[in-house]
């Protein structure tokens, strides 16, 4: 007999990579700073990843650095961040008072850079996503993240300097997200979170030059990031789903495609409670379970 119950009952408490999260609505890197400005926000998610920290404080990008495209946006911020050091004496201490899990967003340009910000971080957080879009400066700027024995590379070696969950983030482009996710889960990953942005381009018709060249984010990513979810979610390990989530509805169609939870992204560039709303309107949706 079929019947009927809301999606607040499925998600309001669940454990992924053997934490228990208050929900599976998470924030993802890059677009909430460290949480700390919107608590009401952070604290009633499931999880934070934070901003980029890199091994060197990093000024980013000139502007432009945020350009809207129908459905979307470019950004070309460049991983602005304090460095690791800062972050572990002025910011960690803060991030440890907020009510949700924090996983902090590593970005390394060589393999030793991975090791370093993760070994300085130690323990004091629940684990990490290592982006391994960033240029790899030690292969001649190829991504970490298409090529699949440079992302084993980078898991195997980070594993090694901690036992806490590593999540990698994946990117799109210009390759099979499911060969780099296996390649990465027989290396030591615990969980998988993708995608990250679409390369894109916008050009300055008047002066007729690129005006940024960036990530590509937003609702016009969404029916890619779900074919991607719904690719690598056999993988064994747990999927984050990311990608164009604005809706309840949006984020229900990522954990139908295979994902344990999902990262709301660019949403929050336009409404920082965009989180909250989501979850209010996934608890209000109702699926169709067949009883046993």
């Amino acid at each position: 007999m079929d019947r009927y119950l809301t999606l607040g009952e499925l998600i309001s408490m669940c454990e992924i990579f053997g934490i228990t999260f208050k929900n599976r609505i998470f924030i993802a890197s890059g677009v909430f700073g460290f949480g700390l400005k919107y608590k009401k926000v952070t604290n009633n998610v499931g999880a934070i990843f934070t901003k980029g920290i890199t091994l060197k404080p990093r000024m980013g990008n000139p502007p432009p650095r945020i350009f809207e495209t129908p459905c979307g946006l470019i950004n070309w911020v460049g991983l602005e961040n304090p460095g690791v050091d800062k972050f572990c004496k002025e910011v960690l201490p803060e991030l440890q008072n907020l009510r949700c899990k924090i996983f902090v967003n590593v970005a390394g340009f060589s393999l030793g850079e991975y090791e370093q910000i993760v070994e300085k971080i130690g323990s004091c957080v629940d684990g990490f996503e290592l982006n391994i879009s960033c240029p790899n400066v030690e292969k001649g700027s190829a991504a970490f993240g298409q090529d699949p024995r440079i992302a084993a590379s980078v898991v195997s070696r980070v594993r090694k300097k901690t036992s806490l969950p590593l999540i990698v983030k994946l990117t799109p482009n210009f390759c099979d997200p499911l060969l780099i996710a296996r390649a990465c889960v027989d290396a030591g990953a615990d969980g998988i979170s993708l995608i990250n942005t679409l390369y894109a381009m916008a050009f300055d018709i008047n002066k007729r030059k690129p005006l940024i060249t960036g990530g590509l984010s937003g609702p016009a990513i969404k029916p890619f990031a779900l074919y991607c979810v719904n690719r690598v979610k056999d993988c064994g390990v747990p999927i984050i789903g990311m990608g164009g989530i604005v809706s309840g509805k949006d984020a229900y169609e990522f954990l139908l495609a295979g994902a344990s939870a999902v990262a709301i992204g660019s949403a929050v560039l336009r409404d920082p409670y965009a989180p909250l709303q989501i979850l209010r309107e996934l608890k209000k949706l109702k699926v169709r379970i067949r009883d046993s």
